[in-house]
């Protein structure tokens, strides 16, 4: 899996961009504020259609423009395809596949992976548990598209749920109402459980071997899923029944609060260090060391479901690690088309001897 080429017009601070990528290492070099993470954000969007730094794409269009316009061809298994993201101010965002227009951004599914790794992700490890709930989302996402499909249904549910319960508590009519919402909710509710459980259970098993071999056996990592249905086993049935269970049960706190209080919305990923709370407990070193242990392990688990490896985005993380996690990132990387971006070459001298172009950007320019 690899990105031959990359269109920009009007993204972000590019005006009109082409450009061509090695098969392996690209490094793009330049000051900050350049559009370095600019042509990253293009490059994820192109895989999952939306940006991993905002949820307006109309801040993606240049400030002085009215439209803008990325596209890539890339190759999977040799063989050649196409994304095109058209977007507009004040226009539904137009997405084209192999030359063929999707219907709604749920149809995505161009067979195109990217992991993102970037400074802002230490907040995996310290920030809340809506940006854990986030990476889980968006990590599912690209290798199960119908837990995009899923993820949107049970939002729109909640959604409706808790406008009824903001609603005239006083209808006759909310009961039953809010008991056909309730099996809606556990429904599409449990499938996202589920898939979140399996998911997070082998990225926990890879996640502890690659943090063994980071920390030289020092120290051993634990992912588990934090469901807030109590008990939740695995089973389908079981955590449906417990899920239906606990919404009656919790019906009069959320008529008088106006919102769902349980649901997969409300869980969390607990992340543990040597039998302790990393959130709490660990350095910031060790925060950076859990975050690298888990990226390399979603590269992993995307080779192992897609049977490739995934284009993977590093933005300026190669200054944020020791020289032995540098060592083993690069390690890591010969087999995987990487595009780098850095402020200096001299944070990535680990890349000598590996394949690599190198690119200069200054202000949404790529000098020569």
């Amino acid at each position: 899996m690899s990105i031959e080429k990359i269109r920009l017009i009007n993204f972000r601070n590019y005006n009109n961009l082409d450009i061509g990528l090695n098969d392996r290492i690209n490094v793009f070099i330049g000051r900050n504020a350049q559009g370095k993470t600019n042509l990253l954000e293009s490059i994820y969007m192109c895989a999952t259609g939306r940006s991993f730094r905002t949820n307006r794409d109309i801040e993606t269009i240049k400030l002085d423009k009215e439209e803008a316009y990325i596209a890539a061809k890339f190759y999977i298994n040799g063989i050649q395809r196409s994304v095109e993201i058209y977007m507009g101010r004040g226009k539904r965002k137009r997405i084209r596949v192999n030359g063929v227009e999707l219907k709604n951004i749920r149809e995505l599914d161009t067979g195109l992976n990217v992991i993102v790794f970037s400074p802002d992700d230490i907040g995996l490890v310290k920030d809340g548990p809506s940006k854990r709930r986030n990476f889980l989302d968006m990590s599912i996402s690209q290798i199960k598209p119908v837990y995009r499909y899923n993820l949107h249904r049970y939002n729109k549910v909640l959604s409706q749920r808790n406008n009824l319960l903001k609603s005239n508590r006083n209808r006759t009519n909310i009961p039953k109402l809010l008991d056909i919402f309730d099996l809606q909710l556990a429904e599409t509710g449990t499938e996202i459980i589920i898939y979140r459980i399996k998911f997070l259970k082998k990225l926990s098993e890879i996640s502890r071997r690659i943090h063994k071999d980071l920390t030289s056996g020092m120290e051993e990592l634990a992912l588990e899923y934090a469901s807030n249905i109590d008990n939740t086993g695995e089973g389908r049935a079981d955590i449906r029944e417990k899920f239906l269970m606990q919404l009656k049960s919790i019906r009069e706190k959320d008529l008088a609060f106006g919102n769902t209080s349980v649901g997969p919305h409300r869980d969390d990923i607990i992340i543990g260090i040597d039998d302790v709370d990393a959130r709490t407990y660990a350095s910031q070193g060790q925060q950076r060391t859990i975050v690298l242990s888990i990226k390399l392990s979603e590269v992993e688990i995307i080779r192992l479901d897609r049977g490739n490896y995934p284009v993977l985005l590093l933005d300026d993380v190669f200054s944020e690690l020791d020289g032995e996690r540098r060592r083993y990132l690069a390690t890591s990387l010969r087999d995987i088309q990487t595009i780098i971006t850095s402020t200096d070459t001299i944070d990535l001298e680990e890349l000598n001897g590996i394949d690599r172009s190198v690119f200069y950007i200054d202000d949404g320019k790529l000098l020569q």
